[in-house]
């Protein structure tokens, strides 16, 4: 067996959509990523995960609590590179919609962000720790995330630069 990317899988406050665009991606790409990406953490794959070091993570998500915040400074701290997915994740939102609230909505969801230990604001990922690359969308933009891996299976010294994941050149 060849050398493998180490990859994390983390998702945050959002709707998960990036998730089911990747798990959607395996159906095209499985037989290439087995042999490719070694899955660390990934919930939505597997039963047993590692929370060891990570070449790469990807993270989907905003951070909306003190649990979420921790949570991703450990998964800084485990990995080389971060990756922000999906706009929840880049931006905030949708998921910080709540932010810009009228003060009136604002004081209405106050005892639900308490009872649940939650930030008044919503919070991107670039708030909270440094991130390496974004992919951007709702849900990501397939071929920039191709792009993405791309560059890091080739940084990593997984494939050879001129190998190019399909569709990652746009294809």
């Amino acid at each position: 067996m060849g050398k493998k990317l180490r990859i994390g899988w983390f998702t945050f406050t959002c709707c998960e959509d990036s998730s089911i665009v990747f798990v959607e991606m395996m159906n095209k790409h499985y037989f290439e990523w087995k042999e490719l990406l070694d899955f660390r953490h990934c919930k939505m794959l597997k039963s047993k995960n590692s929370f060891d070091q990570f070449d790469v993570a990807f993270v989907e998500g905003a951070i909306s609590s003190d649990r979420d915040k921790a949570k991703l400074l450990e998964i800084r701290d485990k990995s080389r590179y971060l990756v922000a997915i999906g706009s929840c994740a880049c931006t905030g939102g949708p998921s910080a919609q709540r932010n810009t609230f009228p003060e009136h909505l604002k004081a209405k969801i106050e005892p639900f962000l308490k009872k649940w230990d939650l930030y008044r604001d919503v919070l991107r990922l670039d708030q909270v720790v440094t991130v390496d690359e974004k992919v951007d969308g709702c849900p990501m933009m397939e071929q920039r995330f191709l792009q993405v891996l791309d560059k890091y299976l080739v940084e990593f010294g997984v494939k050879k630069g001129d190998a190019a994941l399909p569709g990652a050149r746009g294809e």
